[in-house]
């Protein structure tokens, strides 16, 4: 009898082990996303021929608590361990992503040159210029491409085709200019209302998520990509992609087909990022 539970138990181990190894690796924080085409009618991307491998994606924006334990200090204007990091710039965010690798045990996503400058960058007002190339087969942090977050913003292959992410509804799930602040606000974006209205960024998840269970892709901050801004696969370029809107921006901002721009050393209190991986 002894001998028959003990091959039960083997036995139930092995279909146990079995089954998890069908299942993606678990990523504290990180969101599996399953590779595909297109499906949302509210993309950039809609109806075009882009397939994406499976990859992980922050489910939240990365905190101010999560820059503090890699970078030391915290330049964010809104203070607060469980509120977004922001004031960093392109430069800052991919340097995170490397400093993040190595203190898991990853191998670094990016080589990054600080001694070159990138001839690929075309903007008179970037004084930093670093080179950043990626590091193939790397199993670190990154930032998603534009297409990557597009596709998660709008729930990959659980798409409902909403506007927003997670919803038609902007309040359900973003922070902007009209209900980040005291009160909700109305009429058109005017900066000294906002301004008065003690507008800010708020606590991660505290908004409705998406089909993925990602939170904040609309709104509370504008998101970092790896992208220039240009044609899709551009190689060069004046200005980085930021996606999703932010506490300041319109509500049209929140819109998952919304392109933003910025340089890449620029940085304000309404611009964060969230970190991707490979499978």
């Amino acid at each position: 009898m002894r001998k028959l539970f003990m091959f039960l138990v083997i036995a139930t181990m092995v279909v146990i082990s079995a089954c998890s190894q069908d299942k993606p690796e678990k990523k504290d924080d990180l969101v599996y996303v399953e590779g595909g085409t297109f499906q949302n009618n509210k993309s950039n991307n809609s109806g075009k021929s882009v397939t994406l491998s499976n990859f992980y994606i922050g489910k939240y924006e990365v905190t101010q608590k999560e820059w503090v334990e890699v970078m030391g200090s915290n330049p964010s204007a809104f203070k607060g361990d469980n509120m977004p990091v922001e004031m960093v710039s392109w430069y800052d965010v991919v340097e995170y992503c490397n400093q993040r690798s190595i203190r898991e045990g990853l191998k670094p996503y990016y080589n990054i040159d600080k001694e070159k400058k990138d001839p690929n960058n075309k903007n008179d007002n970037d004084n930093i210029k670093w080179t950043a190339t990626i590091n193939e087969g790397a199993n670190g942090y990154r930032l998603p491409t534009e297409v990557e977050w597009e596709y998660a913003a709008a729930g990959g292959q659980a798409s409902k085709g909403y506007t927003y992410s997670g919803s038609n509804n902007a309040d359900e799930v973003a922070w902007y200019w009209k209900n980040a602040g005291d009160k909700y606000l109305s009429g058109d974006w005017n900066w000294p209302i906002i301004e008065s209205n003690n507008n800010k960024t708020k606590s991660i998840g505290t908004r409705k998520p998406n089909e993925l269970g990602i939170y904040d892709m609309s709104g509370n901050v504008r998101e970092w990509c790896w992208d220039w801004y240009g044609d899709l696969d551009s190689q060069s370029g004046s200005f980085r992609v930021v996606k999703g809107g932010g506490w300041i921006g319109n509500v049209s901002n929140n819109e998952i087909s919304f392109r933003g721009k910025f340089d890449a050393n620029g940085f304000g209190p309404d611009q964060g990022f969230r970190i991707a991986r490979r499978e």
